[in-house]
């Protein structure tokens, strides 16, 4: 099989497109012909040796995959060769074949598209872990998502909403904040003017957000302290930022708000069960017509590094995909 290789810490353009042996399916795993495998940011800090964990080399990146099963390992109960799944691979999305533990593989919904399944594990369930389980975000409270025009953001937007919340987002340029808006954004701000807090204020009658959804830390962390609600919570996602920003705990103390983590792999490893309620709660939410992935980009697989270096310059919109054919 063709797979992108990770030999040493890399910017994409250093990666290798190699021959590689079938990867055999252990206990309870399967193995997927992959039809399309979905890029996330974290896949760039990841082969450049930045992201929170190291994988050994040599490495294959890419998390979330579908197409159709086609081996399964010892023990797997329920999935059968030629069934067609998204799942979150362990490792190794960027390649024809990917193996996936059985509890994180899922039936693609009826009239979902292969590229929109490979879109949804990894920003799906994040953006519904952070704020179902860890914010416990209620219909009537305002949530503002920040990189709303990212994949975790347009989920997180879309989910908020079904929720029943009131939903603000930032982005960085017109086409950006558009497009939080078709995914149900009330109001989008450009987080690159001086003044997004006062506004983020003036749309809360200066109460601020509730809920304040951060995949992107540095200063837009610093500053989201400032226009969060009393009693309200900052999720921390992640930091595409590059900077990983501290906070001044009397700001806790007075405003009464909580700082939360938010980190799905760990809280699904223990809860095996969990990734599969997750996902039965999104078909619901699919079916309903409240959450759709929106794929802007394709590539084909052989144009991996270009794919990764446009989700690292921020010119992709919604997610981005690898098609493999």
């Amino acid at each position: 099989m063709r797979t992108w290789q990770i030999t040493d810490w890399c910017e994409p353009e250093q990666m290798h497109l190699v021959a590689a042996p079938l990867p055999e399916p252990g206990p309870s795993q399967v193995r997927i012909r992959n039809r399309a495998a979905a890029l996330n940011f974290f896949d760039l800090l990841q082969i450049q040796g930045k992201y929170q964990s190291r994988a050994s080399f040599p490495f294959t990146p890419g998390a979330e995959v579908a197409g159709v099963v086609d081996a399964v390992g010892a023990g797997v109960i329920g999935i059968a060769a030629g069934d067609e799944v998204m799942a979150f691979a362990n490792g190794g999305g960027y390649a024809e074949y990917s193996l996936a533990d059985s509890f994180r593989t899922f039936p693609v919904p009826e009239g979902m598209s292969v590229e929109k399944a490979a879109a949804m594990p990894i920003v799906y369930h994040t953006a519904w872990f952070a704020l179902k389980q860890r914010a416990q975000l209620r219909a009537g409270e305002t949530l503002l998502v920040h990189a709303g025009a990212s994949g975790v953001g347009m989920a997180a937007i879309q989910i908020g909403k079904a929720l029943g919340a009131r939903v603000l987002a930032t982005a960085g340029e017109p086409a950006k904040l558009d497009f939080a808006i078709r995914q149900g954004a009330e109001r989008a701000i450009n987080y690159r003017q001086d003044d997004w807090v006062e506004q983020v204020k003036e749309l809360t009658e200066r109460r601020g957000a509730d809920v304040i959804f951060d995949p992107v830390g540095g200063d837009v962390f610093d500053l989201s302290t400032k226009c969060v609600a009393q009693e309200g919570r900052i999720l921390v996602i992640g930091f595409t930022s590059g900077r990983i920003p501290t906070v001044q705990v009397n700001r806790l103390l007075l405003r009464n708000i909580s700082i939360v983590g938010v980190l799905w792999g760990d809280y699904a490893n223990a809860r095996p069960w969990y990734p599969g309620e997750v996902q039965r709660a999104l078909n619901a939410l699919y079916s309903e017509g409240k959450i759709n992935p929106v794929v802007s980009h394709e590539y084909p697989l052989e144009d991996a590094p270009r794919a990764m270096r446009d989700v690292a310059e921020r010119r992709a919109t919604g997610k981005s995909i690898l098609v493999i054919k």
